[in-house]
């Protein structure tokens, strides 16, 4: 039996942004039960479903219109992994968030799901107890669902007008019936006015020595993106990426699987060399030790976390900038937030340039955005377009 939690959203208000429709995904009733209710602390998010299985997932939302289905890996009659074609191949604009423990295997099938077509994940606690105290865990993923609602809605503008309809009560063993489609009004959702961007001249002497890259909610797809374009290259690349530690090692294996570049998660005191990227580990700050004139190490710190991430962005460009002077290129990529903009603004004080995603082609156009809006980036471009542009510049050659 589906169980449903709370009432259904009333008609949508002028200018008022109507709540996210998600469906929670999990074999447990008490781990349904404290999602849902973390879900809807936010009044932007409503819980229309929630469902023990993969199977019953799949035939809620044959009668559902959904923004964002958070989906649990490990389940009987059918697991989210094998769940997941079947879920977009009913809706191909649904966002699924995939909830796993903090394990190699769970980390693994997360990445895995990610390639399969899964939005995004969210590394939950493993037991009751550890979830009902999990304030990290609920705000990442609170952020995580709107992000991805607004990024369903706007690729389904139907899934904007749904919301204005009451739910339909739902039965896993009712026919299903086809799609008519909605022809309500598309509420109106409140955005601030964008801010203008102004870009920096590329420094036309710019050789970089190395690539930084920085990224959060959406930047696993979008590193995969980027990276499948700077094999061999002779530098040395920095990737910090917000994510726990465990993802963080398979993440780097990932990439070194799916792109081609030779991929760690970085280690205290190991040598920075070229054609080879490093990963901040989960839970530290990744720092760049300049031991001697072209011998650069590596150096994990665990500084209270900035902005509040660790690993971040800033403390690792801050650190870029002393050991290599101008000679830095970074790369901003999505994510929730600032982090990286007082790091780029050192970069481009110091000499080096900036790269920013844009906002049409990020989940969340925070990071980026933020280094886009204060003058620093000397280019701000489709996600596409990024990975071709960074090897261009680090490919220059001497004038």
């Amino acid at each position: 039996m589906t169980e449903f939690s709370g009432k259904p959203p009333g008609p949508a208000e002028q200018g008022v942004p109507e709540p996210f429709r998600v469906m929670v995904v999990d074999d447990s009733a008490v781990i349904r039960g404290l999602i849902s209710r973390a879900l809807e602390t936010d009044p932007e998010i409503k819980v229309i479903a929630s469902v023990a299985n993969g199977q019953m997932a799949i035939n809620t939302l044959q009668r559902q219109i959904l923004d964002v289905i958070v989906l649990d890996i490990e389940m009987p009659v059918l697991d989210g992994l094998s769940a997941l074609p079947h879920l977009l191949q009913v809706d191909p604009n649904v966002k699924v968030v995939m909830a796993s423990t903090l394990t190699a295997k769970g980390a693994d099938v997360s990445l895995r799901a990610l390639r399969a077509g899964a939005a995004d994940y969210v590394p939950k606690p493993s037991s009751t107890r550890e979830l009902t105290g999990a304030d990290n865990f609920k705000r990442e993923l609170t952020e995580k669902v709107k992000a991805w609602g607004a990024a369903a809605r706007r690729a389904d503008p139907k899934k904007a007008a749904s919301a204005a309809a009451p739910a339909r009560p739902a039965s896993v063993t009712a026919p299903v019936q086809p799609s008519t489609g909605f022809t309500l009004p598309t509420p109106v959702r409140v955005k601030p006015e964008p801010q203008p961007i102004q870009l920096r001249p590329m420094p036309l002497d710019l050789r970089p020595d190395l690539i930084a890259i920085g990224s959060s909610t959406g930047g696993p797809q979008a590193l995969f993106e980027v990276m499948s374009h700077l094999k061999d290259l002779p530098q040395p690349i920095l990737i910090t990426q917000h994510m726990p530690a465990t993802f963080t090692t398979i993440l780097a294996e990932h990439i070194t699987r799916q792109c081609g570049v030779p991929t760690t998660e970085a280690k205290d005191g190991e040598p920075i060399v070229g054609r080879h990227a490093y990963v901040a580990p989960g839970d530290f700050h990744m720092l760049v030790n300049q031991k001697a004139p072209g011998m650069n190490m590596i150096a994990l710190s665990k500084d209270a976390p900035e902005n509040f991430c660790r690993p971040a962005v800033d403390p690792m460009l801050r650190s870029i900038v002393k050991a290599y002077g101008r000679r830095v290129l970074v790369c901003i990529l999505t994510g929730m937030g600032h982090d990286g903009q007082k790091g780029s603004d050192q970069v481009v004080q110091s000499g080096g340039a900036v790269v920013g995603q844009d906002e049409a082609s990020s989940v969340v156009w925070g990071m980026p955005g933020a280094v886009a809006t204060a003058g620093l980036c000397s280019a701000v471009l489709p996600l596409k377009e990024i990975g071709p542009f960074l090897r261009k510049i680090a490919l220059r050659q001497a004038a």
